[in-house]
């Protein structure tokens, strides 16, 4: 037996115990290297026609001696070939065939570290290889255990290529090893890893061992092909669609595909879907985002989330690059260059076709930005604006003026120079339009945008102002109107004692059919205010009742009694209360009733007691 050249128990122990996080890689691994030995083969038949073959893998099981074997017709390798790759552990064959044959360095072959052979040790007792190199008349069998060594023999072997035999580890409670003996298992593997391997992958039962005619009709459980290289002249009707709803498990079609090829520093392949409905998990801690990540057609990671920012996590897809720094594993990434750059293109490229959408089909772009706006906003805001400048222009809300969704944009050009953006917030459009402060907006003419999302107003603090246009609440108490009438004055102080610190009180003219509003003053508004407590803080707006000095309900109040004035500032309150979305406080309904009872009558006429006093003393 001869040893293992490279600290074999460590580092064999370090691939088979530490380098993989699931066994089941392993198949991906034979299979990828297999993809490779041919390769390498046909690259060669470039030169030497005579090499040439009709290349393909075939997986074999033998339940009965419960072996699994990967069989190729590739290069093959002669002895020394099996004794410097197989022996010498972490030593790549295919690293040393792109420099003996001077292939560029992204040429579609993976192999890059030579340890995925040794995953077999996942699941064997034993591997066994028999190969045969191409040109050669001899064939050689490989032996190990993994322990200590290997041997290597003379064998038989008809064409070129190689068998890798797997014989399993024995079942234990908890391993079940015999799992790769079923059709099935594999069948569900090759197409979740190798879907895309460019050869045709070919399942053999014992049924068909002897019978090759049989075997070559059996269904191929490989694409090979990928949906995304070929060209759209090539794409049937609705394949883009049905590849979509096939990979997501989705009946229903995306909402738009992107479909784009790189070429320079970094190579890469992409195929993008909107959906039509987020997952049902989208806004939930437990949702990956996150894009599937292919080397040449061989799946890396189902959800690779660093090629997606957080704001574009609802889009899915894959991306295909033979550019990719992988660990010793192949199963996650070293973070690099070059997979930033290919994030920063794919980020540009879908920004980009949103734009596109927003100014040449508006009715799909709102299906989109209607299903995931809140997503879009957020990118606005998260990381201190980081990304609003731009992400700014796509954002669309609901136009009080024009009934429908608008941007920044078509807003602001309809404006007066230095004319502020209004805004107005709420739980819903229905909810807002009632908000008693449009009322005057509306008679100016005013155009005001409904913040619904609980962002919307955290995105505008963000902007602070578009296109020199600042951004303004309608529900700001900050400017409030000077009355100069003493009774005036005397009254609004009398409603701020009434209120007991609830809120400050001023006289407003935002107001037209409604006696009072809530507004505020400061940094927090009412909105963020109620953001806030929903997330289990204490900040709290500083609140100004506004009164519509005008207003005949007001314009009586100072002929009430001391009862039914203080009723009727609680009912007003309350009023305002509602109208932001507020509850109600529990003395409301109290209040209501002694009002409609007419518990408490109103004081007389004071200047009328005063006519009638003087009229007695003449």
């Amino acid at each position: 037996m001869k040893k293992f050249k490279a600290q074999s128990q460590k580092l064999l122990d370090l691939v088979v115990n530490s380098i993989y996080v699931n066994r089941e890689i392993f198949l991906r691994e034979l299979i990828s290297n297999a993809s490779d030995a041919i390769d390498k083969r046909r690259f060669m038949s470039l030169t030497d026609s005579s090499l040439a073959a009709d290349f393909g893998i075939e997986i074999k099981v033998d339940k009965t001696a419960r072996t699994l074997t990967i069989s190729d017709n590739g290069v093959g390798m002669t002895d020394k070939e099996l004794e410097d790759n197989l022996g010498v552990i972490a030593a790549s064959g295919t690293e040393a065939f792109k420099k003996e044959q001077g292939v560029k360095e992204n040429a579609e072959l993976i192999g890059q570290f030579g340890v995925g052979f040794y995953s077999a040790f996942m699941v064997a007792q034993q591997v066994t290889v028999v190969t045969k190199k191409v040109g050669s008349d001899r064939a050689y069998k490989w032996t190990s255990d993994g322990v200590e060594g290997f041997d290597i023999t003379d064998a038989e072997r008809a064409d070129a290529g190689t068998d890798v035999i797997i014989s399993l580890k024995p079942d234990g409670d908890d391993d079940k090893y015999s799992e790769y003996l079923e059709s099935y298992r594999l069948t569900t593997l090759v197409k979740k890893y190798s879907d895309y391997i460019r050869y045709p992958i070919r399942m053999m039962t014992e049924m068909y061992t002897e019978d090759r005619q049989k075997a070559d009709e059996m269904t191929i459980l490989n694409s090979m092909i990928p949906v995304w290289k070929k060209q759209k002249s090539e794409l049937g009707e609705n394949e883009l669609d049905e590849f979509y709803k096939h990979t997501y498990r989705d009946y229903r079609d995306p909402l738009y595909n992107i479909m784009t090829r790189v070429e320079g520093a970094v190579d890469y392949t992409a195929l993008l879907f909107i959906p039509s409905e987020p997952p049902y998990d989208y806004y939930t801690k437990d949702y990956k985002r996150g894009l599937s990540l292919y080397c040449n057609g061989v799946l890396i990671m189902d959800t690779c989330a660093e090629l997606l920012p957080e704001y574009l996590g609802f889009v899915r897809g894959v991306v295909d690059t033979p550019d990719l720094a992988l660990n010793i594993s192949r199963e996650t990434l070293q973070h690099d260059r070059r997979l930033k750059a290919i994030a920063n293109g794919l980020e540009k490229k879908i920004l980009s076709e949103l734009d596109k959408l927003l100014k040449n089909d508006r009715e799909k772009y709102e299906k989109i930005f209607t299903q995931f706006g809140k997503a879009i906003k957020f990118g606005a805001y998260n990381n201190f604006g980081a990304d609003k400048d731009k992400l700014k222009d796509l954002l669309l809300y609901y136009s009080d003026k024009n009934k429908k969704l608008t941007t920044y944009k078509e807003y602001t050009a309809e404006l007066k120079e230095k004319a502020p953006v209004l805004y107005a917030c709420g739980e819903t459009i229905e909810k807002i339009s009632m908000l008693p402060q449009l009322e005057v907006a509306r008679d100016k003419g005013d155009d005001v945008l409904y913040f619904v999302d609980p962002v919307d107003e955290f995105v505008a603090r963000m902007l602070e102002e578009y296109d020199g246009h600042k951004f303004e609440n309608i529900a700001s108490g900050s400017e409030e109107v000077k009355t100069e009438k003493q009774e005036h004055k005397d009254l609004l102080k009398r409603i701020e004692e009434k209120l007991k610190g609830k809120a400050t009180v001023t006289a407003t003219d935002k107001l037209k059919s409604y006696p009072v509003c809530l507004a505020a003053k400061g940094d927090v508004s009412l909105e963020m205010e109620r953001i806030m407590q929903a997330m289990g803080g204490g900040v709290k707006a500083e609140r100004v009742l506004q009164v519509n000095m005008a207003h005949p309900i007001i314009l009586g109040m100072e002929n009430l009694t001391d009862g039914a004035f203080d009723d009727t500032v609680t009912v007003l309150y309350n009023e305002a209360l509602i109208a932001e979305g507020y509850k109600t406080e529990p003395e409301f309904l109290a209040a209501i009733n002694r009002l409609l009872a007419g518990e408490q009558k109103p004081a007389a006429n004071k200047s009328a007691t005063k006519k009638t006093a003087k009229k007695n003393e003449e």
